[in-house]
């Protein structure tokens, strides 16, 4: 089909919709898995109109869908994908809301734990996920042997991590024993990033778990449980990105 002038971009609309981001949205236009009025398009600039029908992999797309926001205590031993061709276990299994379709912000790791968003609001997790907004993350780390005052000012600095400089950390020691608790807190999530610092100072992780996604907390949250977030920790999510309170609904 031609493209228009008019019109919102597909990828806009499945993020509002809840069914990609708007970069997972460019992926599906590539693939060819999306038909508008009954034809495939590939054209990552096409716009649509509220009467165009538009399918994925044969499945309708609802428009105007209500917006939802949950809370996961995220397990170990299982992928943050919402399916994984390896077959191993993904959060989507943890969700209650099956029939509608949520994706995670951000990732936690296989082997890592805590609390992960799940939302269908596309501009929210856009702007939850963006670099430059530096929404901070806190992390409970056990890292092997004794963290000393100079290793722990090296998890403060910058690292180079695929040829860029990290945000620096704050980190601060918990508690030692044989083994060392320490915090540390986030603005940006590179990949595997904490990790890559523990074993760079020489004391890799042992267990790694997120405690704390911008405003939200829940110690109460146990593995594997999820819970919808309150109409007033959805503001709060939006205040932290700088999206303001403009269209926020619990």
């Amino acid at each position: 089909m031609n493209v228009r002038s008019t019109g919102q971009r597909i990828q806009k609309v499945l993020s509002h919709a809840g069914i990609a981001s708007r970069r997972e949205g460019e992926r599906l236009l590539q693939a060819g898995r999306i038909r508008v009025n009954g034809a495939v398009v590939t054209e990552l600039g096409l716009r649509v109109l509220p009467a165009d029908r538009i399918e994925v992999d044969g499945q309708a797309v609802a428009r105007g869908r209500r917006p939802l926001y949950m809370l996961m205590y995220k397990p170990r031993g299982c992928v943050t994908t919402l399916s994984d061709p390896q077959g191993r276990p993904t959060v989507v299994d943890f969700l209650p809301e099956k029939e509608v379709r949520l994706f995670p912000v951000g990732r936690l790791d296989y082997d890592s734990e805590g609390l992960l968003v799940f939302t269908n609001d596309g501009e929210l997790a856009q702007s939850l996920m963006r670099p430059d907004t530096h929404v901070a993350k806190v992390y409970l780390v056990k890292v092997r042997g004794q963290v000393d005052t100079r290793a722990l000012a090296r998890l403060r600095r910058p690292f180079h991590i695929d040829g860029r400089p990290t945000h620096p950390a704050q980190a601060e020691i918990q508690h030692r024993n044989r083994h060392t608790a320490l915090h540390i807190t986030l603005t940006e999530g590179r990949k595997h990033q904490i990790r890559e610092m523990c074993r760079r100072i020489g004391h890799p992780v042992l267990r790694l778990r997120r405690i704390a996604y911008g405003p939200l907390r829940d110690p109460g949250l146990r593995p594997g449980q999820t819970r919808h977030l309150s109409r007033e920790e959805v503001l709060l999510l939006r205040d932290a990105t700088g999206l303001g309170r403009k269209g926020a609904r619990s």
